[in-house]
């Protein structure tokens, strides 16, 4: 880990942004590619919690960190939220293109960024929001198809988890706590959905060395290696450049769409990238802070 924060110094930090977006979304095609005939995708995203769990857990060791039933108790929610994300997140990829899935369950973050905040920028924010799930649902996808609404729903459930792991996190965070609180939260969520997913379907992760080593990929690709990465860039941007640059996850997620999945994005659901894309960078920007970014590097 420490080899890794040192290389990742030498590159510049919006490529590193731009890399752990990769990574992640890279993560998510191979449960598109080789997973999800394999196992449903609910028991993937469960394995992708639980390999970060694992590796997180034995990196930080929290449970040496003599943390409050308090603070256990909310990184344990915290872990519900990030799991049932996921989970979500992974049946909505199953059934819809993942660019698509990616644009809509951004709307959770920048709901967020619109309760918080006041002012023009959060009307055009919420507006630019609106048009784009209404492009992507309307016009980009086949929403007479069953599936495509399951897709649709899913990926806007997969938001809403993800408006309450920030709202949660964050609370963790400021209190000192967000990289131990995210391992136990990871671990405890991984035991306590056991009975949900269920064993059996779990047990599908072992059927075979290749299958296993792609939940184990996932696991690494998705959570593992992004999570030390987004650091660096956190530490090195500051973090209004770092939620700024959040309005290129999007296409980063098209861009590994269209080159591992070939699938060829529609001008509908082009046009909902966009204004998502626009409504993150209207939710997170703030005046100033560009100029404070500059002040800072001088």
């Amino acid at each position: 880990m420490a080899k890794l924060t040192a290389i990742a110094d030498r590159i510049p930090a919006p490529l590193i942004f731009v890399g752990s977006g990769l990574s992640q979304y890279s993560g998510a095609a191979i449960a598109t590619l080789w997973l999800f005939s394999a196992m449903t995708p609910t028991a993937v995203a469960w394995w992708r919690v639980a390999v970060a769990a694992i590796i997180l857990v034995l990196i930080r060791r929290p449970f040496r960190r003599g943390l409050t039933w308090r603070t256990l108790a909310a990184a344990t929610v915290m872990g519900l939220f990030i799991t049932t994300m996921n989970m979500t997140f992974y049946q909505g990829i199953s059934r819809i293109p993942l660019g698509t899935c990616v644009s809509i369950e951004f709307v959770g973050p920048v709901m967020v960024a619109l309760f918080r905040g006041r002012g023009w920028r959060t009307r055009i924010a919420a507006l630019l929001a609106g048009i784009g799930v209404a492009a992507i649902s309307g016009i980009g996808l086949d929403i007479a198809n069953p599936q495509a609404q399951m897709g649709l729903a899913f990926s806007i459930a997969a938001g809403i988890c993800w408006a309450g792991y920030i709202v949660v996190g964050q609370k963790l965070a400021a209190a000192g706590h967000g990289q131990d609180s995210l391992a136990i939260g990871l671990f405890v969520a991984a035991i306590l959905t056991v009975p949900l997913v269920g064993p059996f379907e779990i047990a599908a992760g072992w059927q075979s060395t290749w299958v296993l080593l792609c939940c184990i990929a996932v696991g690494v690709l998705s959570t593992a290696l992004p999570f030390p990465l987004e650091q660096v860039a956190l530490r090195r941007l500051g973090p209004d450049i770092f939620s700024l640059l959040a309005c290129l996850m999007p296409a980063i997620s098209e861009v590994v769409s269209m080159i591992a999945l070939r699938h060829l994005p529609n001008w509908g659901e082009i046009v909902g990238l966009l204004c998502i894309s626009l409504a993150i960078a209207f939710a997170q920007y703030r005046p100033g802070m560009l100029d404070r970014k500059r002040k800072h590097n001088n």
